[in-house]
């Protein structure tokens, strides 16, 4: 049995996310107490297989019982329960947009500003993000992003698939840095070919900006440096069962630098045989300047 805690910021997609799980063939519950969980796994597994995936939304809505996940959690692992913690996250600025756009009121500020629950919410999240098995950064995404990406790590092949997938993704530090990153990357030592008249208009994915970011001897060093890291970090990783590995690099505006570099690492990756895939957070930022929608 598959066994899923979604959790997360209020406003972060947490609603979306379960009716995607819905859609997969997850029989889903909404704000549960935690102290129910114990009880409610029991009876899954009592269901003589009738129940294979079940999903429990859990979140700050549950006031003082959710004060008790966190206990919860331990007496699941003291009882060798398997489950897992997907964490939905978004950026501060865009979780004030969602509730202002929506008029909602922040349920730890019901009465005071949105920002101010946020802030007090991320804290009492803090222990629980740092469990979370999948952690999924909304702000920049749409509502098919979030369903693609609940559909690659909780569908059919998400299932069978245990190695971990690896998300290469470039950014631009200006934009703030990825909350989902598991390992961050600065690459702003690099030469910079927007200060390159010819170069400045194109993206890293222009063969003439990646082969002058590629041929810098800082890069290649760097490139070499991180595939060695990698090829030890990744089986580690595996190892202890860690199911999604964010690997971001950063340059200043992630439009030139970032993008060149992170797509090289993409294609060795890939060449050995890796489940990976590439994102360009910001290399349209200056260009779209459009909000989320979720």
């Amino acid at each position: 049995m598959r066994f899923v805690i979604v959790t997360g910021l209020s406003g972060a997609g947490k609603t979306q996310a379960v009716r995607n799980l819905e859609d997969l063939g997850y029989f889903c519950v909404d704000n549960l107490p935690p102290t129910l969980i114990s009880k409610f796994g029991e009876v899954c597994i009592q269901s003589d297989g009738r129940i294979e995936k079940v999903a429990l939304v859990m979140d700050i809505r549950g006031g003082k019982f959710f004060d008790g996940l966190v206990e919860s959690l331990k007496y699941l692992k003291d009882n060798e329960f398997k489950y897992e913690i997907l964490f939905l996250d978004a950026s501060d600025e865009v979780l004030v947009k969602r509730f202002k756009e929506s008029r909602r009121k922040h349920p730890l500020a019901p009465d005071g500003r949105v920002i101010k629950g946020i802030g007090l919410e991320r804290h009492k999240l803090r222990e629980l993000k740092d469990r979370a098995d999948i952690i999924i950064d909304t702000s920049k995404l749409e509502i098919k992003d979030l369903r693609e990406k609940i559909n690659e790590v909780y569908g059919e092949e998400g299932q069978i698939e245990r190695e971990v997938a690896i998300t290469v993704l470039s950014f631009g530090f200006k934009y703030g840095i990825p909350v989902d990153s598991d390992l961050v990357f600065d690459v702003r030592f690099i030469p910079n070919p927007f200060y390159i008249p010819e170069l400045k208009k194109f993206s890293g994915e222009n063969e003439e900006v990646k082969s002058y970011v590629l041929s810098q001897n800082e890069t290649r060093e760097f490139v070499d440096k991180l595939k060695d890291m990698l090829e030890f970090l990744i089986p580690s990783y595996e190892k202890e069962g860690k199911r999604q590995l964010i690997v971001s690099i950063g340059c200043t505006g992630g439009r030139h630098r970032s993008v060149a570099i992170a797509n090289a690492i993409y294609e060795i990756l890939g060449k050995q045989g890796r489940r990976v895939s590439v994102e360009h957070r910001d290399i349209n930022e200056d260009i779209n300047k459009g909000g989320v929608k979720l």
